[in-house]
């Protein structure tokens, strides 16, 4: 364990709703915004809180459009999103001892 650096631990994607996003989407390769609140159990004002953290760090990209007269936010991982949580994992797997 003395060789694990906590520093590796990406800040952005650790928090809980925010970690919740990065994995739904590395599977999912694109959600809209009511999918992400509706599996993550989150409000609108915390998700797109959460959203907006992970936009200003390039993890994901959010594209407003209208789809019958109603708005519709989708949201998808950028290639530094991916490398990100990539990244993330592998620190976490190392924290564990895989």
């Amino acid at each position: 364990m003395a060789a694990f650096d906590i520093a590796k631990i990406d800040d952005v994607i650790h928090g809980r709703l925010r970690l919740g996003v990065m994995a739904y989407l590395a599977d999912a390769e694109v959600a809209d915004f009511n999918e992400l609140k509706a599996v993550l159990q989150a409000t609108q004002g915390n998700l797109s809180v959460h959203l907006r953290k992970l936009e200003d760090a390039g993890y994901v990209k959010i594209d407003k459009s209208f789809f019958a007269r109603k708005p519709l936010t989708r949201v998808r991982l950028t290639g530094a999103g991916r490398k990100a949580f990539a990244n993330y994992l592998a620190a976490i797997a190392k924290l564990v001892g895989e």
